[in-house]
């Protein structure tokens, strides 16, 4: 399916509408201390009130785009209708539309569990294997960034990622090292991480890989590294930053797979020095599966 900047544009407006449906659950609830499950392991916490903000956002989306296939963190892969695994057509991008729904509805879980105010919905659409548009909604803020092929706006203002251009005054962004990559070389990891901690200005750890990159499409964050997340993370805010102006390098990804696939990236604002950073060798080591670097070439 080719999606031209109307029909993105168009696409934007039912994933904000479909973001901005959860608002009033999230904010009353939010620093409710809402009782925590966990999925793979404890550093994978889900509430309740991830499983009914995806429900509404499913909901938004069947009556808008009516079998399409919506890609959930909770829920799954089921068309908007409700089939299971592909919708009505079982085409690539699932649906009679050909539009695919990335959705996370609470990126940022632990954080929001807790009360810490740093965690949003994310709602990408995919067609043709491209991401072609998508939301990122700060429901604590009732900030709304939207991403078409027309270009990246914050609350309806065009956005533009611009920023430090080094690492020594620079703000990075990173959840690296995880749980995961300590158990597979804790003495490597910690070593990346120091190097980075010695490098940047100031390093960060948010909490929330769409929000984070929002804010690099904002130039609200300078650069932002992650070799472990998935697509519904990211989906819409890879699109954010690319239309503001930064860069998204998807990294690990087997080759040919699209960019919204890939386990992992490393982003950051337009005009950043990244061959000087030490993050195009601290990145290119430690991406998953090494098909990828922060450079752009094959690791050994």
């Amino acid at each position: 399916m080719n999606v031209d900047v109307p029909a993105s544009r168009e696409l934007a407006g039912i994933a904000e509408l479909a973001a901005r449906a959860t608002g009033d659950r999230l904010r009353t609830a939010f620093r409710s201390r809402p009782e925590v499950a966990t999925k793979s392991d404890m550093h994978d916490p889900v509430t309740e009130h991830d499983r009914a903000a995806e429900e509404i956002i499913r909901e938004v989306l069947a009556k808008e785009t009516p079998g399409s296939l919506v890609v959930g963190e909770e829920g799954g892969a089921r068309a908007s209708d409700g089939a299971q695994d592909g919708g009505r057509d079982g085409g690539e991008d699932g649906g009679e539309d050909g539009v695919r729904w990335y959705v996370d509805p609470i990126d940022g879980t632990a954080n929001f569990a807790v009360g810490l105010p740093f965690f949003c919905v994310s709602i990408g659409a995919v067609a043709g294997g491209e991401v072609v548009a998508g939301a990122v909604y700060d429901p604590v803020r009732d900030e709304m960034f939207s991403a078409s092929l027309g270009g990246a706006t914050c609350d309806g203002e065009r956005i533009e990622s611009r920023g430090a251009d080094r690492d020594a005054t620079a703000v990075l962004a990173t959840s690296y090292p995880s749980a995961r990559e300590l158990e597979l070389g804790r003495d490597e990891a910690l070593h990346r991480f120091g190097r980075m901690v010695d490098a940047f200005a100031t390093l960060r750890r948010p909490g929330s890989a769409a929000l984070t990159l929002a804010h690099v499409a904002a130039g609200w964050t300078d650069v932002a590294y992650d070799p472990s997340i998935n697509a519904w993370d990211i989906a819409a805010a890879l699109l954010l930053v690319r239309q503001a102006g930064g860069t998204y390098l998807p990294l690990g990804g087997e080759p040919g797979a699209p960019d919204h696939e890939a386990p992992g990236y490393l982003a950051h604002v337009g005009g950043f020095d990244l061959a000087g950073s030490v993050l195009s060798e601290v990145a290119g080591a430690a991406a998953p599966g090494g098909r990828r670097s922060a450079r752009g070439s094959a690791d050994e």
